[in-house]
C-alpha cells in the first residue's frame, strides 16, 4: 500500500538560480503546480481506501471522451490531462474540497524536504559504454574496428547460455525515476511556483509529481553548509569545555 501523503500535480518549467539570504548562490528547478484541482475523493466506506483524486493541465474538449466530459461538467471545472491519486488518511483528506482549486501552501511549507516523480529523459538505443558506464577498448597501434564494444558475453559448454541480467546495449532512459528528500526552497502562491533544490527527473514541460518527503518528513532544510560547519563547531567547543569540567 502507497504511503500516507499529500502532493500535488505540476510541470517542470526550467531550472534558474536564487541566492539565499546568506548571499550563497543555488541551482534551482522551477515547478508550475497552480490550478490543481480536487476531482473526487475516495471513501474506506465505499471503496476500501482513502484518497483524494487530484487533476493538473489543460486538455482540449476534443480529447475528452464522454465520461471525462460527464465527470467535469457535474464539477464545473476545465478539463484536465494529468489525473492521479493521493491517499492520505480520512481526516487529512477532509480537509479538501471536491471542485475547489489547491494553492501550494495548502500542501507544502517551504525549507522542507519533498519527494518528486518523473519520466526521466529518452536517451534511444544507446551502447555499453553510454548506458552501463564500461571502459572503452585500448585506441592506439595494433588496436583494429574494436574500440566501443561490449566485450563477450558467452560462457562455455555449461551453462551454454548468457546469463540473465547481462549489462548489454539497448533502450536507455525514459524511465519512471524518483528522486527523494529534494529542497523546497520557496512556495509562491500568487505564481502557483515550487522552488526546489537541484535537479528534477525529466524534461522541460514534463509532468511531475511532487510529495512530501518520507524519509524526512519533519526536518528542516539548512541553507548553507556553512551553518552546519558553524554548528558542528560549537557543538566541538561545548564537548571539549565539558571533557575539561571533569578532568577538574
Amino acid at each position: 500500500m502507497p504511503a500516507a501523503r499529500t502532493g500535488l500535480l505540476g510541470k517542470k518549467i526550467g531550472m534558474t538560480q536564487m541566492f539565499t539570504p546568506q548571499g550563497d548562490r543555488v541551482g534551482v528547478t522551477v515547478v508550475h503546480v497552480g490550478n490543481c484541482v480536487v476531482l473526487g475523493k475516495r471513501t474506506i466506506e465505499k471503496d476500501g481506501y482513502s484518497a483524494v483524486q487530484i487533476g493538473y493541465g489543460e486538455k482540449p474538449l476534443r480529447l475528452c471522451n464522454k465520461a471525462e466530459l460527464g465527470l467535469f461538467s457535474k464539477l464545473n471545472v476545465k478539463p484536465v490531462r494529468f489525473i492521479q491519486e493521493f491517499r492520505m488518511d480520512p481526516k487529512q483528506a477532509d480537509t479538501f474540497e471536491v471542485g475547489k482549486t489547491l494553492a501550494p501552501s495548502q500542501v507544502f511549507k517551504a525549507l522542507t524536504f519533498v519527494d518528486v516523480v518523473g519520466q526521466s529523459k529518452g536517451k534511444g538505443f544507446q551502447g555499453v559504454i553510454k548506458r552501463h558506464h564500461m571502459a572503452a577498448s585500448v585506441d592506439s597501434h595494433g588496436s583494429h574496428e574494436f574500440f566501443r564494444h561490449g566485450g563477450s558475453i558467452g560462457c562455455r559448454l555449461t551453462p551454454g547460455r548468457v546469463h540473465k541480467g547481462k549489462r548489454m546495449t539497448g533502450h536507455m532512459g525514459d524511465d519512471r525515476v524518483t528522486v527523494e528528500s529534494i529542497a523546497l526552497m520557496d512556495v509562491r502562491d500568487a505564481e502557483g511556483l515550487l522552488v526546489l533544490r537541484g535537479s528534477v527527473p525529466g524534461g522541460n514541460n514534463g509532468y511531475v509529481t511532487i510529495r512530501n518527503s518520507t524519509k524526512r518528513p519533519n526536518a528542516i532544510v539548512r541553507l548553507t553548509e556553512a551553518e552546519q560547519d558553524q554548528k558542528k563547531r560549537a557543538a566541538g567547543v561545548a564537548k571539549k569545555a565539558a571533557g575539561g569540567a571533569k578532568k577538574k
